[in-house]
């Protein structure tokens, strides 16, 4: 494998598309309140891009360090796992995405927030928080991802901070019945992170890595699997009926149906993997649904 190939192995792509749903559906609760910025949108998804790819390297870097990537992994191998990249060139890449990280958040701000100098540095905080968040997932001793806080995490960065913090760039401003569509992201991201965890289960158990699957067993992780799909199902509903908007993006929660029912038929760790792609992508689905019912007046 080249380096370029190497790179884009442990920048996971597959994981982008996941990341940047809650730009889409933030930007599109800027819309209907009448506000939308082409240049703070793109800039949004390249800042929400950079943090998820940095998040993927500090990913790989903490597991490997700590050994976790090498006993009965299940998922795809990693690059510092598998020797395709060395300890060195991994916390060079982190090294330099932070900084990418950064020159992104600042131009974001920048352009949002000009004339706002409190809003200048409550963002800048809040890009700070993000970007360590990335980091110490699993990086560090008191990693959050081994101690069982990934889901909170994963709730309030994917659902919370990136549709609330999205529409706020174009608006200035947060209305309530926003939480019900950021509910639906959050809780579809961390129904993803549930997957991989219980995908995880024996390695991560091994590994002394405390994910709820880990610390609740199986049985638990299947029943919260279905809360989660049901409370994303149910707010995104409650929204439009509020709003009065389509329906149509029920059109992406028809595949969760049918994913549904093949997690309850689980035994073999290894049948979760497919099934993270189905929920990530059904959430991608959902989010672009719901910017064209908003653009496009689908």
């Amino acid at each position: 494998m080249n380096t370029i190939q190497t790179w884009i192995h442990a920048a996971r792509l597959r994981t982008l598309p996941l990341s940047v749903s809650g730009i889409l559906v933030g930007a599109s609760l800027a819309k209907l309140q009448g506000f939308f910025d082409t240049s703070l949108f793109v800039l949004a998804l390249l800042t929400t891009v950079s943090y998820q790819i940095l998040s993927n390297f500090a990913n790989d870097y903490g597991d490997g360090v700590k050994g976790t990537d090498n006993s009965k992994r299940v998922g795809p191998a990693r690059a510092f796992q598998s020797g395709a990249l060395s300890k060195k060139s991994l916390k060079t890449g982190i090294a330099i995405n932070i900084a990418i990280a950064l020159l992104f958040t600042v131009a974001l701000i920048m352009t949002a927030f000009s004339n706002n100098f409190l809003l200048i540095v409550v963002f800048m905080g809040l890009g700070t928080v993000s970007i360590l968040a990335a980091i110490f997932y699993t990086v560090g001793k008191n990693a959050y991802g081994y101690r069982g806080f990934g889901d909170v995490f994963v709730f309030l960065f994917f659902g919370g901070l990136s549709v609330l913090g999205a529409c706020f760039l174009f608006t200035q401003t947060i209305q309530w019945l926003h939480f019900f569509p950021a509910i639906t992201v959050g809780v579809m991201s961390v129904a993803v992170l549930n997957l991989n965890n219980m995908r995880d289960v024996d390695n991560d158990s091994v590994s002394n890595k405390k994910t709820l699957p880990v610390l609740y067993g199986m049985g638990f992780a299947k029943k919260y699997h279905f809360t989660l799909l049901i409370i994303a199902l149910g707010s995104a509903v409650c929204f439009a009926l509020v709003q009065n908007i389509s329906l149509l993006f029920l059109i992406a929660f028809v595949p969760i149906f049918f994913h549904l029912k093949r997690i309850a038929s689980i035994k073999n760790a290894l049948e979760f993997d497919p099934e993270l792609k189905v929920v990530a992508l059904s959430t991608f689905l959902f989010s672009l649904l719901f910017l064209g019912t908003v653009f496009l007046g689908l």
